[in-house]
């Protein structure tokens, strides 16, 4: 089938809820994708964050071979090792000393937020301390309750009513955050590097300031780390560069290498407030996804590997800034690691950027109406960052109409 016929088959019979580029990918190999008509585009955009490893990658796909000949799933209702071995891995990686798998990074904020009310209440005895506290510009996820710790009134607005208890401050405002932290709050929610809202790492002070709040108000502090950890930044864990340890955090996105895997870490204070039967999920932690998981993940924790992220995450962070510097098209770049955003004045859609870039092969990802997004695989070079940005100022300087 040509990509014409294939685009077809999709505006027919799938749910019209994506925009999707206007051709067809068929293959990958490394940070490099290539479509049905044979042209090839430097990805930087990684499925959004997952491919920490690029594309076809040989020893992910012996994993995935070699698992899929032994066990593939079983549901939660039996013990298998890969589960556990990652599990374990996490735990001693981080601050965590339980783990709960899920299937996708709104999953693993779902399930934090239930288990922060749960422990709230139960070390309380307070049924009204129930409250979340969420920040300017955050993004969570789309299910319910993940929309509901979400900014964008886009994204809310349709599905309202969403849950109740939802209280709001301004992201890195720590006087705004004790307004509205107290004796009702559960749970504070924050990212320690904003993602969907365009890119915006927390300060040092505003994650002290919010451990401390929480402490002082029993509050559990979540850390979504969905699309900023795991390497992201140039640390195994974003929150390694703030000096502060949350009691829960949401992961997912990269843990899979591209196989769809959900994780919430949790303090054993918080594991002790739950029981049988307080959560589940058919598929999650399915021997097949684990076993891949938990290769993807200690080739990302390796000392190396996290050196050159961030070598070349520093290296991306000077050429986009240099960009800036000759370009009255940018107004900030922004980012940390292998996490950049490239904010343009407010009249320049980044979608019409990004669109601009498919022509010169380079995939980018906006961020809010307009910041570009740079999100390559972990495994990029120098060289592939000349490339992306070499493509990224041409087309602010010959095919942005300002």
């Amino acid at each position: 089938m040509n990509a014409q016929d294939i685009i077809a088959l999709e505006q027919t019979y799938l749910a019209p809820t994506y925009k999707r580029a206007p051709f067809v990918l068929e293959r990958g190999e490394g940070v490099y994708l290539y479509d049905t008509e044979g042209r090839r585009y430097l990805d930087f955009v990684a499925g959004i964050a997952v491919n920490a490893l690029g594309h076809a990658d040989a020893r992910m796909a012996d994993v995935l071979a070699e698992q899929a000949r032994q066990l593939v799933h079983v549901s939660n209702l039996y013990h298998t090792a890969p589960h556990a071995l990652l599990a374990r891995d996490l735990c001693e990686a981080s601050f965590a000393d339980r783990v709960f798998f899920c299937n996708s990074g709104t999953e693993a904020t779902e399930g934090a937020l239930k288990f922060a009310r749960k422990w709230a209440r139960t070390t309380s005895g307070d049924d009204e301390k129930y409250e979340i506290v969420t920040f300017s510009h955050a993004f969570h996820g789309r299910t319910m309750g993940a929309l509901s710790v979400t900014a964008n009134e886009k994204y809310r607005k349709p599905f309202e009513p969403l849950i109740g208890g939802v209280r709001r401050a301004e992201f890195n405002n720590l006087e705004s955050a004790q307004a509205v932290i107290g004796e009702k709050t559960a749970a504070v929610i924050v990212e320690p590097v904003q993602g969907e809202g365009g890119i915006q790492p927390a300060t040092r002070e505003f994650l002290q300031g919010l451990r401390r709040l929480c402490d002082a108000y029993g509050a559990a502090l979540i850390f979504d780390e969905v699309q900023c950890g795991l390497g992201r930044t140039g640390t195994l864990w974003a929150y390694e560069q703030y000096g502060v340890e949350p009691d829960l955090m949401a992961l997912a996105k990269p843990l899979g290498g591209g196989l769809p895997i959900g994780a919430i870490l949790m303090r054993q204070t918080i594991a002790d407030a739950l029981a049988p039967g307080d959560h589940g999920s058919t598929f999650a932690g399915s021997p097949l996804i684990t076993a891949v998981a938990r290769d993807v993940f200690n080739r990302i924790r390796d000392a190396a590997f996290l050196a050159h992220v961030r070598d070349v995450g520093a290296y991306l962070g000077e050429q986009l800034r240099a960009v800036a510097a000759s370009s009255p098209l940018v107004r900030e770049v922004r980012g940390l690691g292998l996490m950049w955003g490239v904010e343009l004045v407010e009249r320049v859609a980044a979608a019409d950027v990004v669109a601009a870039l498919w022509s010169h092969g380079l995939l980018t990802v906006p961020a809010g109406r307009n910041t570009v997004r740079f999100l390559p695989p972990l495994i990029v070079e120098r060289t592939h960052v000349d490339e992306a940005v070499a493509a990224f100022a041409t087309v602010l300087a010959h095919e942005v109409t300002a």
